[in-house]
Parts: C-alpha cells; sequence; structure tokens
C-alpha cells in the first residue's frame, strides 16, 4: 500500500474499514488514520465529503473483484464455469479461515447501509456489481457459456457468494460458502454449450 498515493491509500482504507465495519461505522479520521495520511487532505482529495469518498471505495472494490477473476482463471489448468466459482469462493474460505470473519464484502456493505438513503452511493454499488459482473459473464462465455445465459449465471454466481458470506459471518464458518460452491458447480457446468 506504501507505493500509492495518499488519495489511492484513503480510498483502499475506506473500502477495508467499510468490509469490516460498515459505512455508518467508518468515519473520515479513521480513514486518514489507517491510510497513513494527514487529515487535513481528505477536503483537499474528497470535497464531496465522507459521500465521495465511500463511492469511490466502491468503485474500487468493484474493479478490483473484476480484475480478480484473470487472476482466478491463471489458476486453473483447465478453466470451467465450476473452477472459476470455487476459486471467487476460495479466496473469501482462505481469509475466513487465516484471519477469522471479521471482514465482508464492502459493496454489499455500503449497499446495506445507504442503498435507501444515499442515491449516489447505491448507484455506485449498483456500478460496482456491474464491473464485477461483466468479467464474470465473459469468462463463461469464453468457456462455452451462452451469452444471455452467462449473464444470467454471473449474477447468481456473484448473489450466492454474497449470500454465502453473510451466512459465514453470521455462523463464523465457512460451511455456506463451501455448500454453495459444491452445489452451484454442477449447474454452472451444464450451462455449457459449445466447446473451443
Amino acid at each position: 500500500m506504501s507505493e500509492r498515493g495518499p488519495r489511492e491509500r484513503m480510498v483502499f482504507s475506506a473500502a477495508q474499514l467499510i468490509r469490516r465495519d460498515g459505512v455508518a461505522a467508518t468515519g473520515m479520521r479513521e480513514v486518514a488514520a489507517h491510510a497513513g495520511a494527514p487529515r487535513g487532505s481528505l477536503q483537499h482529495y474528497f470535497p464531496g465529503g465522507k459521500e465521495q469518498l465511500v463511492n469511490e471505495a466502491i468503485g474500487w472494490a468493484g474493479r478490483y473483484a473484476g480484475r480478480r477473476v484473470s487472476r482466478f482463471l491463471a489458476a486453473l489448468d483447465e478453466p470451467t464455469p465450476s473452477g472459476l466459482f470455487a476459486e471467487m469462493v476460495r479466496q473469501w474460505t482462505d481469509e475466513y479461515e487465516a484471519d477469522g470473519f471479521a471482514g465482508g464484502c464492502p459493496v454489499a456493505a455500503a449497499t446495506i447501509d445507504c442503498a435507501e438513503s444515499t442515491e449516489s452511493t447505491r448507484e455506485a454499488a449498483s456500478a460496482a456489481f456491474a464491473t464485477w459482473t461483466g468479467p464474470v459473464a465473459q469468462a463463461l462465455s469464453d468457456m462455452g457459456v451462452p451469452g444471455p445465459r452467462a449473464g444470467d449465471l454471473a449474477t447468481l454466481m456473484i448473489s450466492g457468494l454474497e449470500g454465502a458470506l453473510l451466512i459465514a459471518r453470521a455462523e463464523r464458518d465457512v460451511r455456506a460458502l463451501t455448500t454453495v460452491a459444491r452445489e452451484l458447480g454442477p449447474l454452472l457446468d451444464a450451462a455449457v454449450t459449445k466447446s473451443d
């Protein structure tokens, strides 16, 4: 994180704090302290205040999740829809088994906290989910899932993952994550209708 400039560090820090504590409990002072940035720089970089910072953190999280798709595919000897989903889930099971269940998805946290109260944050969350869903759908399409179905299954994968994250955090157990990967895997693979 140190090679990032103060603005980028604050956006990253906001995403990390939101994923752990939610939007309401994430204060601007905490973000600056977490980022190792001077508090005075917050107004300089985020003249729209906390709302702007939260929205940018959500955008960052959506881009991060979207970029991870190519990494997950690269980890597979032979890419399959179930393999991609297993890698998406593994990222979280590994984190929870190593570090505990404190963190979740910052986009989901912001949606829960702000979807009804802050229109710009709801829009940022919607855009972040689209930024994530797009690469998943493209990967599925590249594996032979027909175009419209690829988009639907990408939504199903992300929805299943987000729901399993909530249950895992509530139960303090990865059971829901491993279950969703196991149960959705065959359905995802069955959607492949063409071979390369």
